[in-house]
């Protein structure tokens, strides 16, 4: 048997895995179960077992890009949902672990990967936002929102889930009429636009990217609302500096997640020094079920570098050392699965325009970064969390009451 075949093989309990060596042997691992899949890969040279056997990690991934591996059965979402339903993270499970020395290494990569100052951050953002807005526009909902969407009902769509997202959120930040919001890392202004629909607010929306930046404001300007809905290309830190107490309201959407573990006392001071003395906050952002972790090498390397996904201890830890409250706390527990489901199947279903805007590598890359993450969320150890805070204990009501009337009243029930 081979060595990947002794490390992976006895994962496999229910659903089957076959290789394809090149040599003309095959290996074939677990039993045919109803509602698993069936995965075959073929291995077109012997270099690609020793990649994924050292570091598999980044040598799967690599490998798939590369071609050196094929799915023959299947697909990549098949091949990455068989191995990691095999292997909950519920169960104690860990896939890929190596090696404590190992373990080790990658967490001071990663750590030293989040050391974002001002000038990297812009880099960092760059490399995956300012891809093309084009690229986007294939595969995100109409508004463009590249963050986990809220599914409280089944069979809806990405459409709908993306609204019920907006309007959970606004019924936390309590919105009142002549407010002035803040939106950090605000994507193509989707969010921004729909909070100004609501009532009568201002809303300033900051961000790293040239490309998401000129949409925004392009969209501000053909909804006719320029004048209470601004963008600016700006760091956060720029921004605290230049306007503090300045909002009554902020919110940041998948932006935590960019700041890098060295960087969440600075964070949170900035955001405290942003905010009024009554103000909210709401940071809605990706999430660790356990404790602190590292950035794995694929997604430091190709997707998010500079990235890193907080624990919610640590994240609280940081905030608690500025004195600002935690006044409610909400973990979606599937939700970003399912939105990463309806991103996979987009992209599959655009397969010949995205090759023809990049290449067939970028398009392999791309999918097995969206299946990845959508296995880490339906059975690895990530999750959403949605935090509120506030300077001020008086600055909310003391049921939650409020936030179900007014999400009811955004969603027309």
């Amino acid at each position: 048997m081979s060595l990947l075949g002794r490390i992976i093989g006895s994962r496999i309990e229910r659903g089957t895995l076959a290789f394809f060596w090149p040599d003309g042997s095959v290996e074939r691992f677990g039993i045919k179960t109803d509602g698993w899949p069936d995965v075959a890969l073929r291995f077109h040279d012997k270099k690609a077992e020793r990649r994924i056997v050292t570091n598999p990690n980044l040598g799967m991934p690599e490998a798939y890009m590369d071609g050196s591996v094929t799915v023959e059965e299947g697909d990549i979402w098949d091949l990455i949902m068989l191995v990691r339903r095999n292997a909950p993270w519920e169960a104690g499970a860990e896939v890929g672990a190596r090696k404590p020395l190992a373990r080790a290494g990658e967490w001071l990569l990663s750590r030293a990967d989040q050391v974002n100052g001002i000038g990297r951050s812009r880099q960092n953002v760059a490399h995956h936002y300012d891809l093309s807005n084009d690229f986007y526009r294939l595969w995100l909902d109409e508004d463009m929102q590249y963050s986990c969407a809220y599914w409280p009902e089944e069979g809806m769509t990405l459409e709908e889930a993306q609204t019920a997202k907006k309007a959970h959120i606004a019924a936390k930040l309590a919105l009142e009429p002549g407010q002035r919001v803040l939106d950090i890392g605000c994507g193509w202004g989707g969010t921004a636009l729909y909070l100004a629909s609501l009532m009568d607010i201002r809303v300033h929306g900051i961000t790293l990217s040239t490309e998401q930046l000129a949409l925004a404001k392009e969209r501000a300007e053909k909804a006719g609302v320029a004048d209470r809905v601004t963008f600016e290309l700006v760091d956060y830190r720029d921004l605290a500096a230049r306007e503090p107490e300045s909002f009554d309201r902020v919110v940041s959407i998948g932006m935590f997640e960019h700041v890098g573990q060295p960087n969440f006392e600075t964070y949170f001071a900035c955001l405290r020094k942003l905010m009024k003395a009554d103000g909210v906050a709401l940071i809605h952002t990706i999430g660790r079920f356990g404790g602190p972790g590292a950035t794995d090498a694929f997604t430091r390397k190709y997707i998010f570098p500079g990235g890193y996904i907080p624990a919610l201890s640590e994240t609280l830890e940081a905030s608690e050392k500025t004195k600002l409250i935690h006044s409610d706390i909400e973990t979606l527990r599937l939700h970003y699965g399912y939105t990463l489901r309806a991103w996979y199947e987009r992209v599959v279903a655009q397969k010949d325009k995205v090759v023809a805007m990049y290449d067939e590598r970028f398009y392999r890359m791309w999918i097995f970064y969206l299946a990845g993450a959508a296995a880490a969320f339906e059975g690895g150890g990530m999750c959403n969390y949605q935090i509120q805070f506030v300077r001020e204990r008086r600055a909310l009501p003391l049921s939650r009451d409020y936030m179900l009337e007014a999400e009811r009243r955004y969603l027309g029930k």
